[in-house]
């Protein structure tokens, strides 16, 4: 497997490419930016990117993802519930992108957002068992993410429980690539470390240790930082909608 880790500071993200390096074929998650920096790195290791993959319709900075996966030729995914304009490949919980030796495995992880998804990857040229989870902004190395950006911020927490709940339910070695690290708006306690893994997280994320629904419901809804400049009007963008939208 081929894996390359992006992270950027303004704003806070990370981004990912990987795929199967004896195959040619990749994906790239949650880009931002220029969008050839995605290319010129599939293109050095001699990968045919796919699928760009948004986790969610982010409301802290303008996806590269629809621009990227057009000049890529690649099918753009996102949830197949997701509020956007076409065209999209709706992914749903369950469904498996292959990229040759490497397969991504879609868990629906509402609760930051109602469409939000994580991606469970194997390469099974090491094993049937998945090697990694890219997680987004639902599960963070230290923190959860914040619930009110898409939904009440009571309703968000009251989901991100049981989307948490599942996650805890992965192997406790299996690592967390996140979509963020310290400095992103989207989480309050959030460590400069930008991977994990479910069993550190158990044991020292604060918010993710909580199995008290009530207690977590009244931890994520405490002491919500603003939001980030333009939400709305950035989730609007990121959909493909009209942004007259983001005003109703």
């Amino acid at each position: 497997m081929i894996l390359r880790q992006f992270l950027h500071t303004e704003p806070v993200a990370i981004s990912y490419l990987f795929g199967c390096g004896g195959r040619t074929s990749g994906a790239v998650v949650d880009p931002i930016g220029d969008i050839e920096v995605y290319l010129d790195a599939a293109a050095k290791v001699g990968m045919r990117i796919l699928y760009v993959i948004d986790t969610h319709i982010h409301a802290d900075h303008v996806s590269a993802g629809r621009a990227l996966a057009q000049a890529a030729g690649a099918e753009y995914v996102l949830f197949h519930d997701a509020k956007a304009a076409p065209p999209f490949r709706g992914v749903r919980d369950g469904d498996v992108l292959e990229l040759g030796n490497v397969t991504i495995e879609v868990m629906h992880t509402p609760g930051h957002t109602p469409e939000h998804i994580s991606l469970l990857v194997r390469d099974r040229t090491r094993s049937e068992e998945p090697w990694f989870v890219m997680t987004g902004h639902t599960l963070m190395v230290g923190d959860l993410g914040r619930t009110e950006l898409a939904s009440s911020a009571e309703e968000g927490a009251r989901v991100l429980f049981r989307t948490a709940q599942r996650l805890k339910a992965l192997p406790d070695h299996l690592e967390i690539l996140p979509g963020a690290y310290s400095g992103s708006v989207c989480g309050k306690s959030l460590s400069g470390k930008p991977t994990s893994t479910i069993g550190f997280e158990k044991r020292h994320n604060k918010a993710f240790r909580i199995d008290d629904e009530a207690e977590f419901v009244q931890r994520m809804t405490s002491d919500v930082p603003p939001p980030p400049p333009r939400a709305a009007e950035l989730r609007t963008l990121n959909a493909g909608r009209p942004a007259v939208e983001a005003h109703k």
